[in-house]
């Protein structure tokens, strides 16, 4: 497939994501790990996308006085930090391919499980769950490119904390900061790097996704099947990262 069409790609990707409070930033590593090479632009470009896509769900679940700062502060309190410190780590190809991999078979998981879960008992949690584990998925998006709420949202879903709204909503500001603090720690670390003509296409194309999808999601449009499909995929891409990076096979 050539790059040329990956703008539209992540215009449906974005569109997605950001319909159920996500940043598509593990779709968005998975695309661009089949046609880049260099995993300093892989990351770097993930999570500039992922900055693009929730600011405008970030912006849109305020203004409709979804999110409550006094119960999801504990959740940024160790994942802001954990998530720069994460970025800052140096990785040689191949463990970054393979961290990638299983951050992205995890990740597609974490997808099917949140399809499959439809309870929505609430429940509380104690302040140090939250920031246990807020600092945990913090770290791994640091490393990994990935805003982390594609993990937490889950987890919180299985968990039963909240109805799903109220998580999409909380999983929309985690992706924002540790992208945010991810992206400042590339920066120090010497490690950021993106091709501004390649990525200010794709820039466009998840910006307009991404305000689609806030729209959706608040209309309550049921994207279910795309949102399976898009699980697979990355389930694949991360299962064929770690076969070839951790075993030379090519599937």
């Amino acid at each position: 497939m050539p790059v040329e069409y990956l703008p539209f790609i992540f215009f449906f990707i974005a569109l997605f994501y950001s319909s159920v409070g996500f940043g598509g930033g593990s779709s968005y590593l998975a695309i661009l790990s089949l046609f880049l090479t260099d995993f300093y632009e892989i990351r770097s470009t993930a999570l500039i996308l992922n900055i693009c896509v929730v600011s405008i769900g970030t912006i849109v679940y305020f203004k409709n006085g979804i999110l409550k700062p006094k119960k999801l502060w504990p959740f940024f309190l160790f994942s802001i930090p954990l998530a720069y410190l994460g970025a800052t780590v140096k990785l040689s190809q191949p463990v970054f391919f393979l961290i990638l991999g299983g951050a992205l078979i995890l990740a597609g998981f974490s997808m099917i499980l949140k399809f499959v879960n439809t309870r929505v008992e609430s429940q509380k949690f104690s302040k140090s769950k939250k920031i246990i584990l807020g600092g945990g998925i913090g770290f791994l998006s640091g490393i990994s490119g990935i805003g982390g709420g594609i993990f937490l949202s889950p987890v919180l879903n299985l968990l039963k904390w909240k109805n799903p709204r109220i998580i999409a909503s909380l999983a929309s500001v985690f992706i924002l900061v540790n992208s945010v603090s991810g992206l400042i720690g590339l920066s120090v670390a010497g490690t950021f790097f993106v091709n501004d003509d390649f990525i200010l296409r794709l820039i466009i194309a998840v910006v307009l996704g991404g305000s689609l999808g806030s729209y959706f999601s608040n209309r309550r449009f049921n994207l279910k099947i795309l949102g399976i499909f898009t699980a697979i995929l990355v389930f694949y891409v991360g299962l064929r990262l770690i076969m070839r990076y951790g075993f030379g096979l090519y599937i």
